[in-house]
C-alpha cells in the first residue's frame, strides 16, 4: 500500500476515534464542561494531562531544536520538564484543594478583586492564543505533508475535528480524548527511535543508543556526530558556550523562564481540578511526569540521530571534502516530498550540481570552502521537520511513517483543545459570569461557552494561517509571558498572607509590560524591531526568550513592595490561604 493511502487510513481512524470519545462523553453540565466534574481517575488525568502538556512544539520541535542546537538544546528539556516538577510541587495541589474552576477566579478570589481577575483573563487569554496558533500551524504543516493537501485545507480539517470534541465534550471529552492522543503520539514518537537505534547503534533502547557505539566501530555517536559537523564548520554537537553561541547567564534565564512559564500556564494548571480529591491531584501529577519522561528522555537520542542521518545522506563520500557531497539529480525520494512543503530548499550557487551543505558563517571554514569553488551553503532544512522526516531519511517501513503523521496531529490538536477551552472558560466563566452577568444560568453559561470555543476555533485557525511575527520568531514567548504575569501572583496567593490585591494587580501589569515590551524592542510584533537583536544589545546579555524570568522578578518586586505601602489583605482572605496549605484529614472511605 502506498504512503499516502496508508496514512489516510491511519490518521482516519485516529479521528474516528477522538469524535467517537467525544459522543460518549458529552458533557451536559458547566462543571463537566470546564472540569470534568471533577471525577477523572489519577491514572487518566496523568495520561490526559502529559497529551495536554506534550504539544506540537514537544513532538515536532523540542527534538529539531536538539538537533541543530546540540548541548544548547538542552534548555528546552530542562525548562519545560522542570517547569511541571515545579506545578506538581507549588501549585497543583493547593490549587485543586481551593476547588474552584479556573486559575482567574482563583486569582480573583485570593485577592478580592474583579479587576485583578480580569487582569488575569487578559492574560490567560493573550498567552494561550499565542501558544494555540502555534499549534494549528503544526496541524496544517503535518497534513500538507502527509495528506498532501493545501496548507488552508489542512487547518480546516484539524479545526472541525477540535470543534466537534471540544463544543460537544468540553473537558470531559477533551480529557479522555486526550488520553487516547496521548498513546497515539507516544507511540509515533518511540516506535520510529526504537527502529533508528537499531539501524545505527545495534540497541533498541533510544535512550542506550545515545551512549552508544556507530555502527559495530568503537566510536561513540555522540563524538562522531561531534567530529562530521565540525568537519563542516559547524559548532561541536556536544559543547557547552562556544564561542558565538548563547552565554551562561541567558541559558540560565531561558531554562528559568521555560520552567517557570510552563509552571503559570493556565491550560496544564486547569487538569488538576478535574480529580475528585487534593491526593488525586498528586497522584496524577505522578503520573503524568512519567508518561512525559517517556518521551523526553527519547527525545535527545531522536536529535542526535536525526542530524546524523540528514548529514551522512548529504554528504555521501568523505564527509567535507569537495568531491563528497550528493548529487542532487540523485536525492532520495523524501527530499523532494519535503521540497514541495517549501521546509526544505536547494540553491546551487556554484553551479556543480552537488548540495554543499555547511557553515558559512564560520570565517575558518569558509576559507577552505572558497578554494573548492563552494559559494555558500545550499540547503535550507527547517528544523521543526526533523522529527517527522526521520523515519523517511532511515528509510523505514511506510506505516512508520503514517504512524508519525498521526502522532503529529495529535500532539497539536491535545494541546489545542487544552488551550481552547481556557479561552472559553475565561470569555463565558471569569469574563461573562464572574464581571458582565454575574446572575446568568448555567444552562446560558454552557452555551456561552460552547460559543466562545467556536469562536476561538476560528480564530485560532486564522492565525494558524497567518500567525502573527512573534509566533514564528519568538518560540519562548507564551511561556515567558505566563512566567512573568500569573505565576508569581499564583504562588504568592498559596504562599504568603501579606501580598494583597494592588500588589497582585502592579506585579501583573509590572511583568506583563516589562516582558512584551523587551521582546518587541527586539523581536517586533507586527512592527520593525526597534533594536537589533544581538548579544551585545541585550539586557545583562539576556535574550527575548529567556526575558520572562526578569519580568518574573519583577512582578514579586513590585508586588511585594506594593502591598507594603498599601492596606492588608482582609482577615477572611488570609484565613484562607492559610487553610489552603493546611492537610486536610481525611477519613478512611476517602
Amino acid at each position: 500500500m502506498d504512503l499516502q493511502t496508508l496514512t489516510y487510513i491511519v490518521v482516519g481512524l485516529s479521528f474516528v476515534l477522538y469524535i467517537g470519545i467525544a459522543i460518549w462523553s458529552k458533557a451536559s453540565s458547566t462543571g463537566e464542561f470546564y472540569v470534568a466534574g471533577k471525577g477523572v481517575p489519577p491514572l487518566a488525568n496523568g495520561m490526559a494531562t502529559a497529551a495536554d502538556w506534550m504539544s506540537a512544539a514537544s513532538f515536532i520541535s523540542m527534538a529539531g531544536l536538539i538537533a541543530f542546537l546540540g548541548y544548547g538544546g538542552s534548555v528546552y528539556l530542562m525548562g519545560w520538564t522542570g517547569g511541571y516538577v515545579l506545578l506538581a510541587m507549588l501549585l497543583a495541589p493547593y490549587l485543586r484543594k481551593y476547588g474552584k474552576f479556573t486559575v482567574p477566579e482563583f486569582i480573583g478570589d485570593r485577592y478580592y478583586s474583579r479587576t485583578a481577575r480580569l487582569v488575569a483573563v487578559v492574560c490567560l487569554i493573550f498567552i494561550s492564543f499565542t501558544y494555540v496558533a502555534g499549534q494549528m500551524r503544526g496541524v496544517g504543516i503535518v497534513f500538507s505533508r502527509f495528506l498532501e493537501v493545501e496548507l488552508l485545507t489542512g487547518l480546516i480539517i484539524g479545526m472541525g475535528i477540535v470543534f466537534i470534541y471540544a463544543v460537544l465534550g468540553g473537558m470531559k471529552g477533551i480529557t479522555y480524548t486526550q488520553v487516547a492522543q496521548y498513546c497515539v503520539l507516544i507511540l509515533a514518537y518511540t516506535v520510529p527511535a526504537v527502529f533508528i537505534a537499531m539501524q545505527l547503534t545495534g540497541s533498541p533502547i533510544p535512550q542506550v543508543a545515545f551512549g552508544s557505539t556507530v555502527g559495530g566501530s568503537d566510536t561513540f555517536l555522540l563524538d562522531k556526530l561531534d567530529q562530521i559537523v565540525q568537519d563542516l564548520g559547524f559548532t561541536q554537537y556536544t559543547a557547552a558556550y562556544p564561542e558565538g553561541g548563547k552565554s551562561m547567564i541567558d541559558m540560565f534565564c531561558i531554562t528559568l523562564a521555560l520552567m517557570v512559564g510552563t509552571a503559570g500556564l493556565p491550560h496544564v494548571i486547569v487538569r488538576f481540578f478535574t480529580v475528585p480529591r487534593v491526593r488525586d491531584a498528586r497522584a496524577s501529577a505522578g503520573w503524568a511526569l512519567l508518561f512525559i519522561a517517556l518521551l523526553y528522555t527519547v527525545a535527545p537520542a531522536v536529535g542526535s540521530m536525526a542530524r546524523y542521518n540528514l548529514t551522512t545522506t548529504v554528504q555521501t563520500g568523505e564527509i567535507g571534502s569537495p568531491d563528497g557531497n550528493l548529487l542532487y539529480a540523485e536525492r532520495p525520494d523524501w527530499m523532494e516530498r519535503w521540497e514541495a512543503t517549501g521546509l526544505l530548499s536547494f540553491e546551487d550557487k556554484n553551479g556543480d550540481g552537488r548540495i554543499q551543505y555547511y557553515n558559512d558563517n564560520n570565517p575558518a571554514f569558509q576559507e577552505q570552502a572558497s578554494e573548492w569553488g563552494w559559494q555558500g551553503n545550499e540547503l535550507s532544512v527547517d528544523r521543526d521537520i526533523m522529527v517527522l522526516a526521520n523515519p523517511e531519511i532511515a528509510g523505514l517501513p511506510n506505516w512508520v511513517i503514517a504512524l508519525v503523521a498521526a502522532g503529529g496531529i495529535a500532539a497539536a490538536l491535545s494541546t489545542a483543545a487544552g488551550l481552547l477551552l481556557v479561552i472559553s472558560s475565561g470569555i463565558s466563566h471569569d469574563l461573562l459570569k464572574g464581571a458582565v452577568t454575574p446572575g446568568i444560568s448555567e444552562k446560558s453559561e454552557l452555551m456561552a461557552g460552547r460559543i466562545a470555543v467556536a469562536v476561538a476555533i476560528l480564530i485560532a485557525g486564522y492565525l494558524g494561517y497567518n500567525p502573527p511575527g512573534f509566533v514564528a520568531q519568538v518560540v519562548a514567548f507564551a511561556f515567558g509571558l505566563a512566567a512573568s504575569s500569573l505565576f508569581p501572583v499564583i504562588l504568592m496567593g498559596i504562599f504568603s498572607k501579606k501580598i494583597n490585591r494592588e500588589g497582585a494587580i502592579a506585579g501583573m501589569l509590572t511583568g506583563l509590560a516589562f516582558t512584551m515590551g523587551y521582546i518587541i524592542l527586539y523581536k517586533g510584533v507586527f512592527i520593525e524591531p526597534v533594536i537589533d537583536n544581538v548579544p551585545e544589545n541585550w539586557l545583562f546579555g539576556i535574550s527575548p526568550e529567556g526575558i520572562g524570568a526578569v519580568g518574573m522578578v519583577l512582578n514579586f518586586i513590585v508586588a511585594t513592595l506594593i502591598s507594603k505601602i498599601t492596606a492588608a489583605p482582609p482577615d477572611h482572605i488570609q484565613h484562607m490561604v492559610e487553610d489552603i496549605r493546611t492537610p486536610r484529614v481525611t477519613t478512611a472511605a476517602e
